[in-house]
């Protein structure tokens, strides 16, 4: 399910485990960092960033910043596919294989023709397109995984945790299907490719936004999603994704429910 969130029909996303992927026109976003892995791909033509605030601007076509890298960039004159994942992820591990050392690394123009040829034209670009994408090309896994049953069932009953007051953890989770929460945490982290407590985490920023791109109020999402009030919602949304709730809301953030 889409959700509008603004004005702009083509501006939309997509829920990943542990991640987020936002499309739409582009903005200039002030020289700052978070803790995610952030990908910055111009849907047409080229951004520009740079490192420091008096540091020399590159222009390229698409960007991957590692957690927690000072950066800055200018996408205002294209429309952009921005990625943010969680660097425990395996999906953060396949997009930084390649990237070398750099803490901000210009992404091959080669490889960006391929990306864009694969998810068509910007004016029309869809979840049902990026799922696909990030799948195959991003990560490298051509089809869904078969997941064990008792993830299935951890995976399916989650959600309807994020807003009891307790958190939720590990032995309980474990135990609710049977398991250790030694074995159950491999099982989790192989089957999902990111261990439960960021799993969590990444979910309850998701409702949060969900319910923001409604049109309701910070702390109506911050206790919708588990959060202790607003204020703790905000800065985790800051330190995780290099923005508050409403200034991603203002790109173009709308919600899609994602089951594996």
């Amino acid at each position: 399910m889409l959700i509008p969130a603004t004005s702009d029909a083509r501006a939309t996303a997509f829920a990943w485990p542990a991640a987020l992927f936002v499309w739409g026109p582009g903005s200039w976003s002030d020289l700052h960092r978070h803790h995610s892995v952030q990908l910055v791909m111009a849907l047409q033509r080229t951004i520009r960033f740079r490192t420091s605030r008096h540091g020399r601007w590159t222009t390229c076509r698409a960007v991957l910043v590692r957690p927690d890298a000072q950066h800055e960039i200018d996408a205002r004159h294209t429309d952009v596919l921005i990625g943010f994942v969680d660097a425990e992820s395996d999906l953060a591990g396949a997009l930084t294989a390649n990237s070398g050392v750099s803490e901000v690394a210009v992404i091959p123009a080669g490889t960006i023709a391929s990306w864009r040829a694969a998810l068509g034209d910007a004016d029309s670009l869809t979840a049902e397109r990026v799922e696909p994408w990030v799948r195959s090309t991003l990560l490298g896994q051509p089809q869904p995984l078969r997941l064990d049953r008792r993830i299935k069932q951890v995976l399916r009953t989650l959600p309807e945790k994020l807003a009891e007051a307790d958190p939720v953890s590990l032995q309980s989770v474990a135990t609710s299907v049977g398991l250790s929460p030694s074995r159950f945490m491999h099982l989790f982290t192989a089957s999902v490719g990111i261990p439960l407590r960021p799993y969590i985490l990444w979910l309850r920023l998701q409702r949060a936004a969900a319910v923001l791109a409604r049109k309701r109020s910070v702390t109506e999402a911050a206790y919708a999603a588990g959060f202790s009030d607003s204020a703790h919602f905000t800065r985790t949304f800051r330190r995780m994704l290099g923005a508050t709730p409403r200034q991603i809301l203002e790109r173009g953030l709308a919600a899609r429910d994602f089951h594996l």
